[in-house]
């Protein structure tokens, strides 16, 4: 049975997001291993404390992410 998890910072998703998140990947992972696995793939979502994620060394905070959605900000 396959297990994908996928992690994001908190806040930045609303709760019809991440369940939006959840049901499009079960469906991408359904289209290849077939319909029949549907009951048996398992899909997470774990949220990571804004500021506890980085890139190079920068840390990832729900704000800058949420800047960089809108267009506001172009990179992290």
């Amino acid at each position: 049975m396959p297990l994908v998890t996928v992690k994001g910072v908190e806040g930045v998703f609303n709760e019809q997001q991440k369940s939006e998140i959840l049901k499009k990947i079960t469906d991408v992972m359904v289209s290849v291993e077939g319909e029949k696995m549907r009951p048996v793939t398992w899909v997470i979502f774990e949220e990571v404390k804004s500021g506890d994620w980085s890139i190079g060394g920068t840390p990832l905070t729900t704000e800058n992410i949420l800047k960089l959605q809108s267009g506001e900000i172009k990179s992290l």
